[in-house]
């Protein structure tokens, strides 16, 4: 797995150092797994997550990302004694990632509060390449 440190480009604001950031044409891609990428398993039956398979169509855009050079982080709510099998898991079906967070909040229902750009998107059961959208977001108000 290829080191997301390598692609961050150090930062200044007022000649003072700042949290590195990702040059612009490279996307730093938050991924869920449960649900997402395979069956909702949830971590009450972790004798699945051994033997469910992956989407397809899941395995070859995220694959195509990451060959592109974006950054593929898996963040799950599975919790950390599953972190062998879900690695595991990851490699028998050929995911390529340079991450995977555990621990997620469980329950759905996320609001990301970040101070940089944060874009989400929904899987509602087709994955594929992103396309642009006019939506409405919650922001702070100004």
């Amino acid at each position: 797995m290829e080191n997301q440190e390598n692609k961050l480009i150090a930062a200044q604001v007022d000649g003072e150092a700042i949290s590195p950031i990702l040059p612009a044409h490279i996307k730093n891609y938050l991924i869920d797994i449960d649900g997402t990428v395979t069956d909702d398993i949830p971590n009450e039956e972790p004798e699945r997550m051994a033997t469910c398979w992956p989407f397809l169509d899941a395995l070859k855009t995220l694959n195509e990302w990451y060959d592109h050079g974006h950054v593929i982080t898996f963040f799950t709510s599975r919790v950390e004694e599953h972190r062998e099998v879900t690695e595991v898991w990851l490699k028998q079906h050929g995911f390529k990632y340079h991450g995977l967070l555990m621990g997620k909040p469980r329950g759905g229902n996320y609001h990301w509060i970040d101070n940089h750009m944060v874009r989400a998107t929904r899987y509602d059961g087709k994955f594929t390449h992103l396309v642009d959208k006019e939506v409405n977001i919650q922001v702070f108000e100004e």
